[in-house]
């Protein structure tokens, strides 16, 4: 049960790291500035194996055209991928990605709209970059320099995805529930510090909970990853902005699953999450507008 008897205690026991200021920055080129609240990264993919069929565009302009309205809708960035993490999904090869992405992200980023690239893959990156992408959505354990000098060298951003193997189709399964927060940490000072050095001033952290490949959608993984919302907020002691995947169950929520992601926005707020990766915009916008009248 969330109740404020659960999230107190959670909160004065973490309470050093619930309070603990952030790196705010800006994308100076798209007209967007990161402050310590709650923003949305609107999902646009590119591959048919996405088990979220809503945001699956076939074409060119059906990509176009998701970009833009997701932007009129509230989304401060567009977030493009190009292979499905699902564990029946294809591999793509990199060419491959890269020929679906480019054009969409080339487009979005001419009418200044901040796009975030989805990838594992340093030549993925890089590539997008000089498309014009302006973030990089790392879903990997990326050790390659040459990666995040091409995003310092372009001012632009990344988001370091906690995976708990090499890669988000990995199937390694998570630590014990009692390990995985250190192990976390571990994983994201070193990669901080690498993007860092190589000149990196715009990062998130995100604690990955949506790679969950090994819990089907059920108790489990609903209790998983509700939890990994309600304690994200202790990443803050790292000094960056933390990101979190809005989850959805179909066994919770049957057919109203499209209303699943407005309850997940809810708990991500109330734990001081930065940015939602959301495949509702314009239902989870109206929650993260509460902000300006609490």
């Amino acid at each position: 049960m969330i109740s404020a008897d659960r999230l107190l205690p959670l909160w004065l026991k973490y309470r050093d790291a619930l309070e603990a200021p952030i790196q705010t920055f800006e994308f100076a080129k798209f007209n967007r500035r990161f402050e310590d609240r709650t923003y949305q990264m609107g999902v646009l993919n590119l591959s048919s194996d996405s088990s979220y069929r809503e945001t699956v565009c076939h074409t060119f302009e059906a990509a176009l055209y998701r970009g833009r309205r997701m932007t009129l809708e509230g989304a401060a960035m567009v977030d493009i991928g190009a292979e499905s993490t699902g564990e029946t999904a294809d591999v793509v090869s990199t060419q491959k990605q890269i020929d679906r992405m480019r054009p969409v992200v080339r487009a979005l980023a001419d009418e200044n709209i901040l796009v975030s690239v989805e990838t594992y893959h340093p030549e993925v990156g890089i590539a997008l970059l000089e498309a014009g992408a302006g973030v990089i959505n790392l879903t990997g354990r990326v050790d390659d320099q040459e990666l995040y000098r091409a995003i310092a060298k372009h001012q632009a951003g990344v988001v370091l995805c906690y995976t708990p193997g090499e890669n988000a189709r990995s199937v390694d399964h998570l630590p014990p529930a009692d390990e995985i927060f250190d192990q976390q940490l571990t994983f994201f000072k070193k990669r901080i510090n690498l993007a860092t050095e190589a000149g990196v001033e715009r990062l998130w952290v995100d604690p990955g909970f949506g790679f969950t490949l090994h819990l089907p959608d059920g108790p489990d993984r609903i209790r998983y990853q509700t939890d990994s919302i309600l304690q994200s907020f202790r990443l803050r002691e790292l000094g960056w902005p933390v990101t979190v995947q809005l989850s959805g169950a179909v066994y919770l929520f049957r057919d109203e699953v499209r209303v699943a992601q407005t309850s997940a926005a809810t708990i991500a707020v109330l734990s001081k999450a930065n940015l939602v990766r959301s495949h509702e915009v314009p239902r989870v916008q109206p929650v993260l507008n509460l902000q300006d009248f609490a």
